[in-house]
């Protein structure tokens, strides 16, 4: 099936502020056979990886790592902000343009020596992946690949994930 995933992007200009453009999947996710259609590609990448888990960041992460994984038949764990999550976490930290913030994972979400898939929505400074991806190496978990749905290229996130395999969509 080949299907133009650049349709189903919305574009905002000037949001949040003027000279931004926003890029938002919402269209995506309103075509049931578009957006399996493009995590259908992401289970693909994952298989050919052998992943054993989906780790996703914040609620963006839900979208795109629970359907993989429930495809692929492996978890998904997220890794949320502070007091988000039961139990026991660890924690890494990240910059932000205003100041830090931090992600947590659970420390029972990954196993040591498992082989882990990073996935969100949308790839921007690499912020919140590399937290992520810190949180499951911190743990013992392989870091197998990233997937993103879309990429912002001009914000330099793919940095953050240039010592791994990397798949996404759509880079603008």
């Amino acid at each position: 099936m080949s299907i133009d995933f650049s349709k189903y992007i919305a574009s905002y200009p000037d949001f949040p502020e003027p000279g931004i453009l926003f890029r938002d999947i919402s269209p995506l996710l309103e075509n049931g056979d578009v957006y399996r259609a493009a995590t259908d590609q992401i289970v693909e990448f994952a298989r050919n990886r052998n992943v054993e888990m989906i780790v996703g960041p914040e609620a963006r992460g839900f979208i795109v790592g629970c359907p993989v994984a429930y495809k692929l038949g492996v978890g998904f764990s997220p890794a949320r902000k502070k007091n988000k999550l039961p139990g026991e976490t660890i924690e890494a930290s990240y910059g932000l343009e205003y100041g830090k913030s931090s992600l947590y994972l659970r420390t029972n979400a990954v196993k040591p020596g498992q082989r882990v898939l990073i996935t969100d929505d949308l790839l921007a400074t690499g912020g919140t992946i590399d937290a992520t991806i810190r949180l499951v190496e911190k743990l013992g978990g392989i870091v197998v690949g990233t997937a993103f749905l879309i990429e912002l290229s001009d914000l330099k996130g793919r940095d953050k994930v240039k010592n791994y395999d990397f798949f996404t969509l759509l880079s603008y």
